[in-house]
C-alpha cells in the first residue's frame, strides 16, 4: 500500500517534470508542430474538403522586422510589458463578456502561443485557465524573442497554412525576407480569422484594417520597438 501511495503522488510530478522537459526544449529547437495543426489533419484525414496543413519553420532573423512590429502592433502592444497575462486587457475582454458584448482581445501573444501550441479551439472557462497557466509558464522559460518567434512560426495565417514561411510561399508567394510593411500589416490583419480572410484577396475590411496597423506601428516608434524584448 505504501508503495502504492508513493506512486500515485510520484506520478504526478514525473509527467510535470517530463512537460517542463518538453517545453525547455521546444524552446530551443524549431517546433516540428503545434496542437492546432494536429487538430487540423485529423480533420483533413476525415474530411475530403479540408486540406492538410502547409508549414515550414523560419528563424526570428530571417523575419523582416516590420512583420514582427505588424503582429506585436495588432495583437498585443503590450507584448514586451507583461508577464504573460495583460491584466487590463484580460478584465475589460471579461466586462464586455458578461455584458453581452464582443470582448474584443484580451488574450496575449504568450497566451496564443500557448494556446496554438498545447490546447484547442474552444472558449471553456478550463481551457482558458491552463491557457493563463501555460503562458505564465512561457514567459517564465522562454524570452520574449522566443515567445514571438514561435508566435510567428505557429499562428494560422491562411485556411491551411500556418506560419509565416507557409504564409510566404503559398499565399504571397515570395521570400519571407522580401515580405513588405504593407504586407506585413497586411498578415497581421488577417490573424483574427485566418480561414475567412483571404491574403491573395483583401477585402475592404483588410485593407482598412492594414491601414490601422500601419499608423499603429509607426505610433509605437518603428522597428526600434523591437528593441524593448531584449532589454532586461
Amino acid at each position: 500500500m505504501k508503495k502504492f501511495l508513493r506512486g500515485l503522488l510520484l506520478t504526478p510530478l514525473i509527467l510535470f517534470g517530463l512537460f517542463l522537459g518538453w517545453v525547455w526544449l521546444l524552446g530551443q529547437i524549431p517546433v516540428p508542430s503545434s496542437a492546432f495543426m494536429l487538430q487540423h489533419n485529423v480533420r483533413a484525414f476525415f474530411s475530403e474538403e479540408i486540406d492538410y496543413v502547409r508549414y515550414r519553420w523560419v528563424p526570428l532573423q530571417e523575419i523582416p522586422p516590420a512583420l514582427r512590429l505588424a503582429v506585436i502592433a495588432s495583437e498585443d502592444q503590450n507584448f514586451p510589458d507583461h508577464f504573460g497575462i495583460d491584466i487590463e486587457a484580460t478584465r475589460a475582454a471579461i466586462q464586455a463578456y458578461r455584458e453581452g458584448r464582443s470582448s474584443g482581445g484580451g488574450s496575449t501573444i504568450t497566451q496564443q502561443v500557448a494556446k496554438n501550441l498545447f490546447l484547442w479551439g474552444d472558449r471553456s472557462r478550463l481551457r482558458k485557465v491552463l491557457e493563463w497557466g501555460l503562458a505564465i509558464l512561457l514567459e517564465w522559460m522562454w524570452s520574449k524573442e522566443r515567445i514571438l518567434e514561435v508566435y510567428l512560426n505557429i499562428a494560422q495565417m491562411g485556411k491551411q497554412e500556418y506560419g509565416v514561411g507557409a504564409a510566404a510561399d503559398y499565399l504571397l508567394q515570395k521570400p519571407v525576407a522580401s515580405i513588405t510593411a504593407q504586407e506585413a500589416a497586411l498578415i497581421a490583419a488577417v490573424l483574427p480569422s485566418p480561414a475567412r480572410f483571404d491574403l491573395r484577396q483583401p477585402s475592404a475590411y483588410m485593407r482598412s484594417r492594414q491601414a490601422f496597423i500601419l499608423r499603429q506601428m509607426n505610433a509605437l516608434g518603428g522597428e526600434r520597438y523591437l528593441q524593448r524584448l531584449s532589454a532586461p
